[in-house]
Order: C-alpha cells, then structure tokens, then sequence
C-alpha cells in the first residue's frame, strides 16, 4: 500500500518561490507515478506535475511550465516540486498523490497526501 507524507509550502509574494516534498512509501520495482495535484477555492481539481520514480520521466500542467520542476530523490524516496516565479493564480491546496498507471494518475490517483496550502500574495 502506498503512503504519502508532504512537507513544505506556506504564503509568498508573487514572483517568489516555494518547494514542496513528499515522501513515499510502498512502492515496487515497477516505480510509480508520483506528482502533486491542486485545488483553489471554488475550483475544480487540477494536475500540476507528475514524474515517474523508474524513468524519471516528468509531465507538466501547461499552466505550470518552465516555471515548476519536479524531481527526486529515490535514496530518499522522496520527490520535490521547486514552484518558481509564483503567481496569484497558484495559490491553492497541494495534494501529492501517486499511482502505478499514468492514465489512473491522470484520472484519479489511488494514493493522497493530507494536502499542503500554497499561499501567493499580489
């Protein structure tokens, strides 16, 4: 059974940056797909990025590229959302969530975090 625990995330200006953690657990030698998913207030549920913990391959939100980078660390099975050039807009709560299929991930993760706020000012 996988297991998310996230770290991180907190307020910050716009144009600032922010870095987001999740520890994982639970995983076999096949890897998963493991990334963040967010939702603001009134909203509906949005995939930011994903990256696979075998190929390391990512995949981004267009509303989030060149800005975002994920990444891991697999000693430490932990994988890391670096959020740059922030915006208003990116405020929301950040769910990290994992599954063995990329489709299930895109359609809805097997495995959640407890979710984490991200707070951008203007």
């Amino acid at each position: 059974q996988v297991q998310l625990m996230e770290s991180g995330g907190g307020s910050v200006r716009a144009g600032g940056s922010l870095r987001l953690s999740c520890k994982h657990s639970g995983s076999t030698n096949l890897g998963l797909y493991v990334g963040w998913y967010r939702q603001a207030p009134g909203k509906e549920r949005e995939a930011v990025a994903n990256i696979h913990t075998v190929s390391f391959h990512p995949t981004y939100a267009n509303s989030v590229k060149g800005r975002f980078t994920i990444s891991q660390d697999n000693a430490e099975n932990t994988v890391y959302l670096q959020m740059n050039s922030l915006k208003p807009d990116d405020t929301a709560v950040y769910y990290c969530a994992a599954d063995k299929s990329f489709t299930t991930w895109a359609r809805g993760p097997g495995a959640w975090g407890q979710g984490t706020q991200v707070t951008v000012s203007s």
